[in-house]
Parts: structure tokens; C-alpha cells; sequence
């Protein structure tokens, strides 16, 4: 009965929101209940990790372009901007209060915990593969091989490391090679 209480509660609170305006404190309870969706389909916490660290550093820079746009030149704001948000990734060991989703050191791999490392790599993975199309924009006079280039290639680089995770944590060992 408790549990449906609280799911009473929550959709209702979600049913009577007004507008979120994709600030990042909602961004990161989404990531929160996000992560516990995944836990309850067995999803491992890099792998959730992976996409948590695109979706930060993703919301980041978006921030840090409009900021740019709007007359912001100072470079310590720039580098506040991307502390903030991955700061408030870190809400996700905290929220709720009472009952934290995720507890650091919980579960490791490679000695780091799963969700920090996922968040890490996803991150840098997501920055390389804009960059590596920001390259190929440049090469090709300015415009993308194909249509929505610059969503495919972020989102396909996070795919791939994925699946690369989910081999290294869920077949290699079923063929008897453990890496973590």
C-alpha cells in the first residue's frame, strides 16, 4: 500500500507541473529515476552511467553555446558552467535523501564505481565524437555527409561503447574471460 501511495503521489505531482524549462536539477532527478528504471530492468550502473555522462555533458555545453550567444566571454563562467552540472550529477548518490538510488562504491569495476566510471567515460566519448564530427564538417566545406550527422555520431558513439560494456560485463565472462 505504501509503495502505490507514493506512486499515487508522484504521478500527481508530475500531472500538475507547470513547464520544467530543462533545468538541470530536473535533468538529474530524471537521471535519478532514470537509473533505478534501469536497475529494476537489470541494466548495469556503467552502462546507465554511459548515457548519463552524454546527457550531462551534452546539457552543459548547450548551456555554455547560449551563454556564448547571449554576450557571456569569460572563460571561469565557462568552466563554472560544466562544474555546476557535474555537480549536480552527483545529486543522483543523494536523491532521495533517505533512500539513495545509487551508493557510491556500491558496485566497481576496474576499482571505480560503476556509475562514475560510466559517467566519465560516457562524457569524453560524447565530446570526441562531436569533435570528430565538428572535423568532418570542416573537411566536407562546411556541411555534414548526411542528414542529422550531428546527432548520429554522438548518439552512435555512445551505442557502440554500450555495447561494448555490456560484452565486457555480460558475455565475456558466459565464454569464461572476465576483464573487470
Amino acid at each position: 500500500m505504501k509503495k502505490q501511495s507514493i506512486l499515487l503521489g508522484a504521478m500527481a505531482a508530475v500531472l500538475s507541473a507547470g513547464a520544467a524549462h530543462a533545468f538541470c536539477p530536473v535533468c538529474t532527478v530524471a537521471v535519478g529515476a532514470g537509473l533505478e528504471g534501469a536497475r529494476v530492468l537489470g541494466v548495469a550502473d556503467v552502462i546507465t552511467g554511459l548515457w548519463a555522462g552524454g546527457l550531462i555533458l551534452s546539457l552543459a555545453a548547450w548551456t555554455a553555446d547560449y551563454m556564448y550567444r547571449h554576450g557571456v566571454r569569460n572563460r571561469l563562467v565557462f568552466l563554472l558552467n560544466y562544474v555546476i552540472y557535474y555537480g549536480l550529477l552527483t545529486l543522483i548518490y543523494f536523491v532521495p535523501a533517505g533512500n539513495p538510488t545509487l551508493r557510491f562504491g556500491a558496485t566497481t569495476m576496474w576499482g571505480v564505481d560503476q556509475f562514475l566510471l560510466g559517467a566519465i567515460v560516457g562524457s569524453v566519448v560524447f565530446w570526441c565524437a562531436g569533435k570528430w564530427y565538428q572535423k568532418i564538417k570542416a573537411r566536407n566545406g562546411g556541411h555534414a555527409w548526411f542528414p542529422f550527422q550531428k546527432v548520429v555520431w554522438p548518439l552512435g558513439a555512445l551505442a557502440i561503447v554500450t555495447l561494448i560494456f555490456w560484452a565486457i560485463l555480460e558475455w565475456l565472462p558466459k565464454i569464461g574471460v572476465i576483464l573487470y
